[in-house]
């Protein structure tokens, strides 16, 4: 009876770990596609549209670093708890109508997602600490799978009648529905759990060398992911694409990045050391990006091959986050981390890349340097891959110096 309530409970917190994973994405990526209509009701410049995107990942690169504290205080589940409440004001504010709340509303939006991403990863550490891998590739498919529809689903709603503030308001029916299921495991918070671990661990991450090689895994891929999803439309019409055929592409690339969450956690759950996959997956973002260069005319096939390279290196280093830490603490705290430094590099990358292509009057210096940045990428999977936890380091290091 024991087991069978145990079961039952594991179910329920799973199902609220993927309602949480939708609401993380959905609320940040259905925006791209009312930009038009947002832009027209305040309106606003394309830099101000582009910038209404990029906030978020503002706020992931400031919030991010103050996750963990903020578990050890509340707790996991308490923190996520909040997070999306915090999510639920933002988007109502986002919704309002009112352009100073809009910009409110979507930095709020930002802080609480940036919680939720630090957070799960440490979660799945303490409660399934057997299934990072599979979980991580799980819930990184329902993040992929909720994008796509929210994408597809916000216009037509929106031509419904419901203008983009109708639309958009509809989207607080996740952050919504994954408070009520939080709601029984805040009743079973155990702090005791989250805080372990001494204060200095955040801090001495930052001193390690394994730490920064998940984090420059991870955080490269950010960059690069947000560079091509920023200006991918715009490379493929500057190679003769119409404006229709790009933002099919262009969709379809946003579908392959969750191809990867079907398979991958189980192939990662059979192996110990994962250099070899991190090596590959990371160049199939090189090689993508040298194929947008060289090859344009195949555009369909890189699309695809980076969609789902870029994909598969995210759950990599999510996976990496659990698989590399030794305690649910310090997995939040390098969730923080790599999540803090990563979206920093994703902000600053495509306003970066558009003026490689302003001063160039060309794509190819940014395609170059998006092979030169996944190529290094590829060097940190190798590093970041090897099968060791991150307290290890120093215990080898005193070892040797006592022999």
């Amino acid at each position: 009876m024991m087991t069978s309530s145990r079961t039952s409970g594991n179910w329920r917190l799973l199902l609220t770990i993927l309602v949480t994973a939708m609401t993380l994405r959905v609320s940040f990526t259905a925006v791209a596609p009312l930009l038009g209509p947002i832009g027209d009701s305040f309106q606003l410049s394309t830099t101000a549209g582009g910038l209404l995107t990029t906030l978020p990942l503002l706020a992931f690169a400031v919030v991010s670093p103050l996750a963990a504290s903020l578990a050890r205080r509340l707790g996991m589940e308490r923190s996520l708890g909040l997070a999306m409440l915090i999510i639920t004001l933002g988007i109502a504010l986002r919704s309002s109508g009112a352009e100073s709340l809009l910009w409110l509303g979507t930095l709020i939006i930002g802080g609480g997602i940036a919680l939720g991403n630090v957070l799960l990863p440490g979660l799945i550490k303490r409660d399934f600490p057997g299934k990072v891998a599979k979980l991580t590739g799980a819930y990184s498919l329902t993040m992929g799978v909720a994008a796509a529809c929210g994408s597809a689903l916000v216009v037509p709603v929106a031509l419904m009648g419901w203008g983009w503030q109708g639309a958009l308001l509809a989207l607080a029916l996740f952050p919504l529905l994954a408070v009520l299921l939080w709601l029984p495991h805040l009743r079973q918070h155990q702090s005791a759990n989250v805080s372990s671990g001494p204060g200095s661990m955040a801090r001495s991450l930052w001193r390690s060398p394994l730490a920064w090689q998940v984090t420059l895994f991870l955080g490269l891929n950010s960059l690069i992911y947000y560079v091509v999803v920023g200006w991918l439309p715009a490379i493929l019409v500057s190679h003769g694409f119409s404006p229709r055929q790009a933002g099919s592409l262009h969709g379809l690339m946003q579908l392959a990045t969750a191809a990867p969450g079907l398979f991958i956690g189980l192939v990662l759950a059979r192996m110990k050391d994962q250099r070899i996959i991190a090596l590959l997956v990371a160049l199939l973002c090189a090689l993508s990006s040298l194929g947008l260069w060289l090859v344009p005319t195949l555009a369909s096939l890189w699309v695809v091959l980076f969609g789902f390279g870029s994909g598969a290196t995210m759950i990599l280093g999510l996976s990496f986050i659990g698989l590399r830490a030794s305690s649910a603490h310090q997995a939040a705290a390098l969730s923080g981390m790599a999540q803090s430094v990563g979206y920093l590099l994703a902000a600053c990358g495509p306003p970066l890349m558009g003026k490689l292509h302003d001063i160039s009057a060309s794509w190819a210096l940014p395609l170059l340097v998006c092979t030169l940045l996944a190529s290094t990428m590829a060097l940190f999977g190798l590093c970041a891959g090897r099968d060791r936890e991150i307290d290890e380091l120093p215990q080898r290091a005193t070892a040797r110096s006592s022999s």
